[in-house]
């Protein structure tokens, strides 16, 4: 009995692995059948997925250098403009660098910042939410009232004071925006925690002898993490937008790093007359935050039964 315990062990795992991998797979069979379902939410998921695959084979993409421009192409109109040239698509900006190069660059930087500021909020708000809903007393009061405080903050002007105090940066940017982001998450988690632990699942964790901690990871949290995902899906975008007014004002990437806020404030001084240094970032911007936001609310749509009609 003793020698063929290992093996029942891992025949057990293995049993689990194989249920846990057939559910998974059943789950995204469902998720993609009601995706099919909306195609206006599909449509936005694929926009965002060519955005994804633009920022990560950006070197092969893009056909020209983004930092290395030529003066003798200054301003060079897009390529349906009658002194247009088809190797710049979307024309050059102030310095002769190709825009489209740019462009693709530019989706690389925000979202990395928009993915790295959103995780690390998903992080700190679930862990300090899952926390205070739980335990509740005055450790739930100290969080409440420091997340209170934050709010009462606007955003943008937050951000700036932070990005002002710690210098531009990538790594100061990301930190600014996921200062202030995690509150949104701790609110979400600390509500549904605290329905969660008066429910009769949790008393049997209790009775069985799990500790606190582990009816919080293993009991509680997988039945709120499908709020914390669609919540990240919608301020994802959010943060995207942020990270390009910081830049636009000049406390985000700096120059010569392509971004998207800092391309939209190169050309604001030439609108009138070469008005695609500054339109096309902008469209660029727009097109993506608008498919995350569709994509985001029909996944709330899928995966919130509470929004389902019998």
């Amino acid at each position: 009995m003793t020698a063929q315990a290992p093996r029942r062990i891992a025949r057990a795992w293995d049993y689990g692995l194989r249920i846990r991998l057939r559910l998974w797979q059943r789950g995204l069979a469902e998720l993609w059948y009601e995706l099919r379902q909306r195609p206006f939410v599909l449509f936005g998921g694929i926009v965002v997925l060519l955005y994804i695959l633009a920022a990560i084979f950006a070197e092969q993409i893009a056909p020209h250098n983004p930092v290395r421009g030529s003066l003798l192409l200054r301003f060079e109109p897009p390529a349906w403009e009658v002194e247009g040239n088809w190797s710049y698509p979307l024309g050059a900006d102030e310095q002769g660098r190709d825009l489209l190069s740019r462009i693709i660059f530019g989706t690389r930087v925000s979202l990395a910042v928009g993915l790295l500021s959103i995780a690390v909020s998903v992080v700190v708000g679930t862990a300090l939410g899952a926390v205070a809903g739980y335990y509740r007393g005055w450790l739930d009061e100290i969080l409440s009232r420091f997340a209170d405080l934050l709010l009462a903050f606007p955003f943008l002007i937050f951000a700036i004071g932070i990005m002002a105090f710690l210098g531009p940066g990538f790594v100061n940017l990301v930190a600014a925006l996921a200062f202030k982001g995690w509150v949104e998450f701790y609110r979400l988690v600390r509500g549904e925690v605290m329905v969660e632990r008066t429910k009769e699942y949790v008393d049997g964790a209790r009775v069985a002898g799990q500790s606190s901690l582990a009816i919080i990871g293993s009991e509680i949290l997988p039945n709120v993490i499908q709020s914390v995902f669609v919540l990240g899906t919608l301020r994802l975008g959010y943060m995207i937008i942020m990270e390009a007014s910081l830049s636009f004002l000049g406390l985000g990437i700096q120059p010569p790093t392509p971004a998207w806020g800092s391309m939209v404030a190169s050309g604001r001084d030439y609108l009138l007359t070469a008005w695609w240094v500054s339109t096309f970032p902008g469209l660029a911007i727009l097109l993506l935050v608008m498919s995350i936001n569709v994509f985001g609310e029909g996944l709330r749509d899928i995966l919130d039964p509470r929004l389902k009609v019998e």
